[in-house]
């Protein structure tokens, strides 16, 4: 029985980002969409939780993949669960990151616009959890030219976990598509479901 997966988009992100797409598009060449849940998350981090364990139990045990957000998201949810996860230049105490930024945001692809409150910031200290320990559960990617992020925070957070940092990219991950042989292997998802797909067309 193939992995299945279940990718967590960032903040302000969606189902519409370049990697989430990528993803979606491949399952589909591969034959396994069932086995993939991108769903469109609330802005609110209790809301976005409820969906993510919704999701988590229809899926059994899924990678979970996650950006950014989603990387602190994803983590929170693997230490809960016993969860492998990999994670994509992933946000570290993001609640902390938010100084000065309270107000009104704009999803950048649905244009939808909502307002960061305090509320939002205290749900998302209440879900940090200690550096993971496990190297064998968790992958992290990062890129060095992060405009959004210090990787350098992630690499000292992440420090005990299977780390693959690359010189140079962006916050958005640049090269994803051909990395996700690697990420499609980490779910247990077998060669013989991908082997045909020509992954540089996307």
């Amino acid at each position: 029985m193939p992995g299945s997966i279940l990718y967590i988009h960032g903040f302000n992100s969606s189902p519409l980002s370049t990697k989430a797409r990528q993803l979606v598009a491949v399952m589909q060449q591969a034959g396994l969409s069932d086995h993939l849940r991108v769903p469109s998350l609330h802005h609110h981090p209790r809301q976005a939780m409820r969906q993510l364990e919704a999701s988590i139990a229809e899926l059994g045990a899924p990678l979970l993949v996650g950006s950014s957000l989603g990387g602190y998201y994803a983590t929170h949810l693997a230490e809960r669960h016993g969860l492998k996860a990999l994670l994509i230049n992933p946000a570290v105490s993001p609640h902390r990151l938010f100084d000065g930024q309270l107000g009104t945001q704009r999803n950048f692809y649905s244009g939808e616009t909502w307002e960061l409150t305090l509320d939002h910031v205290q749900a998302l200290a209440e879900l940090e959890v200690p550096a993971p320990q496990d190297a064998a559960r968790y992958q992290v990617w990062l890129q060095t030219a992060d405009e959004t992020l210090d990787y350098r925070q992630a690499e000292r957070y992440y420090r005990a976990c299977a780390l693959r940092i690359q010189a140079g990219g962006d916050h958005g991950f640049q090269g994803f598509a051909a990395r996700l042989p690697a990420l499609l292997s980490y779910a247990g998802i077998g060669h013989e479901h991908y082997a045909a797909i020509d992954f540089s067309t996307f």
